[in-house]
């Protein structure tokens, strides 16, 4: 990919950062987008849930990569903190697309950040992305979110959701929780263990959204998980054995209800999502395995 000048929102959290880190190695122009005022050259000022983008510093990006979004699993889902979630995906989404859309040289590419909660639950069945959405909040989450790209798509800028799964890292995210309990020997399966979890390198998560990015021609959903989803219990185990750790503690279902509320049902819930689309496009993952990826992240 020659260099490119490109937008990224969510600068500062996991991804974003990691994703920040690859393209400035490579040479490319990163502009992020901060709350506070433009302090740099490669700064722009924006306020999603005020639904202001200070659109000029914009003008001539290549392409846009939105990440912003409140963490979903940083609080306990009460209503208020629910409206802070979806508000900081959907409304600043809604905002940014509309001034990109009104630039004079809009991006050729837009990448927005989705999830696999899209899918809602699924059990031990495999899904990929032509299944339809799930039913409550993370489902209808998503669907706004990507819904909130309109304007860009109508403007004629390929448009990309990058569906990721549980990104496996050490520096953020729910896998950040986890490495502390293991090396502690405190690890173990949640609830039953059997419930899928679509898990995905940190390293794939950046170079999957770089292909998206310099892949002529692909548009719509890609969900960004390894190809090999494994159940909790065996995921514990692999955790254990990488970790040099026991994984014998269990953390029943009742107890994760009591903690996280609502949010315990995606703990607790099974997604078996596959990489269809991205596979097909010619990617190939560095770490296709759950023991690889946390190898990886340590």
């Amino acid at each position: 990919m020659e260099r490119s000048r490109i937008a990224v929102t969510g600068a500062s959290g996991l991804i974003g950062s990691a994703l920040v880190r690859s393209l400035t190695a490579d040479g490319h122009e990163v502009v992020r987008l901060v709350r506070h005022g433009a302090r740099s050259a490669d700064e722009v000022c924006w306020d999603p849930e005020g639904q202001y983008v200070d659109a000029a510093g914009l003008d001539g990006c290549d392409a846009v990569v939105n990440l912003a979004g409140a963490g979903v699993g940083d609080h306990r889902w009460t209503d208020a903190y629910k409206k802070t979630v979806r508000d900081s995906r959907v409304l600043g989404t809604a905002a940014l697309a509309e001034a990109v859309a009104a630039l004079d040289r809009p991006p050729r590419v837009w990448v927005n950040g989705s999830a696999i909660g899209f899918y809602g639950e699924t059990g031990d069945r495999a899904v990929d992305e032509s299944a339809p959405p799930g039913d409550g909040f993370l489902p209808s989450l998503c669907v706004e979110w990507e819904e909130a790209t309109a304007p860009v798509q109508e403007a004629g800028v390929r448009t990309v959701f990058a569906r990721t799964g549980l990104v496996v890292a050490r520096e953020g995210g729910a896998w950040a929780k986890l490495f502390p309990l293991y090396k502690a020997g405190l690890g173990g399966r949640f609830g039953n263990g059997r419930q899928y979890w679509s898990f995905v390198a940190l390293h794939d998560e950046v170079a999957a959204i770089r292909h998206l990015i310099d892949t002529d021609g692909l548009s719509g959903p890609f969900n960004l998980t390894a190809p090999n989803p494994r159940t909790n219990r065996e995921i514990s185990a692999a955790m254990g054995r990488v970790m040099h750790r026991p994984s014998l503690f269990t953390v029943p279902a009742p107890a994760l209800k009591l903690v996280l509320g609502e949010m315990s049902g995606d703990v607790l819930g099974s997604q078996r999502v596959l990489p269809k689309r991205l596979l097909e496009s010619g990617f190939t993952f560095a770490f296709p395995e759950i023991e690889g990826a946390i190898r990886a992240a340590l």
